[in-house]
């Protein structure tokens, strides 16, 4: 099992007032599995996508992943998990403008103390993998919307997560461009990624083999997608 997660809950403090996110969450994941987590605005779906991504901590409970009790790591250890076993992908891409689809991959090899060498090569393999290797050498602004999601996913894959954790990915997406990036999705879980999915939107959950329903900070459902759109 590649994540478990126990009794799990999540509240933020507003002054002296405690108020509750996630409210006992149990949830496992297996490798290689692709998972959608759904949930309307304000239903913890974030935070739960936060806390999977290390980027919080629960108020209570526990977070197992590949056996480690991320709830018990300070902010250095977290933040080492979080470089080198989730690859993140954002709606809104998180591209530095300044430098180029090279050196936009190469980034999470930098925070790493990769050789500069070695960086360069799995950038390049990683720009392959998702079809970009002639654009190398753009910077952000000169790249469609759909090419600038391509660099951020082969910014994701670079370090070989355990999971690549997609935040909305096809959100700032015209329908077209969005349906590729979700077949590039598709040969990517193929080929053995963890795939984690956050999305409101049903169209972009039934690409997952399994949907996870949040509500009001429960699990309201969890169950196999009977409905999965497949990919030729």
């Amino acid at each position: 099992m590649l994540i478990e997660i126990v009794h799990l809950i999540k509240n933020y403090s507003m002054g002296e007032i405690e108020i509750p996110v996630l409210k006992d969450i149990n949830l496992s994941i297996d490798k290689n599995e692709y998972v959608a987590i759904m949930g309307p605005s304000g239903s913890g779906k974030s935070t739960l996508m936060n806390i999977l991504g290390c980027l919080d901590t629960p108020t209570g409970g526990h977070y197992y992943f590949n056996r480690t009790d991320v709830s018990t790591l300070d902010d250095d250890a977290l933040s080492a998990m979080r470089n080198r076993e989730i690859g993140f992908i954002f709606q809104n891409f998180n591209l530095l403008p300044r430098l180029n689809a090279l050196q936009n991959v190469e980034l999470p090899l930098i925070y790493a103390g990769t050789p500069a060498r070695e960086r360069k090569e799995r950038a390049m393999k990683a720009l392959q993998r998702v079809n970009l290797s002639d654009r190398i050498d753009h910077k952000p602004g000169e790249l469609s919307g759909g090419q600038r999601q391509r660099v951020a996913i082969a910014r994701a894959l670079v370090t070989n997560p355990g999971i690549l954790l997609a935040d909305e990915p096809t959100g700032a997406l015209d329908s077209k461009t969005g349906e590729d990036i979700m077949a590039l999705f598709y040969e990517l879980h193929r080929e053995g990624n963890t795939i984690i999915l956050i999305t409101h939107e049903a169209e972009i959950a039934n690409y997952a083999e399994r949907n996870i329903y949040i509500k009001d900070g429960k699990i309201h459902s969890d169950h196999p997608n009977p409905n999965r759109t497949l990919i030729h």
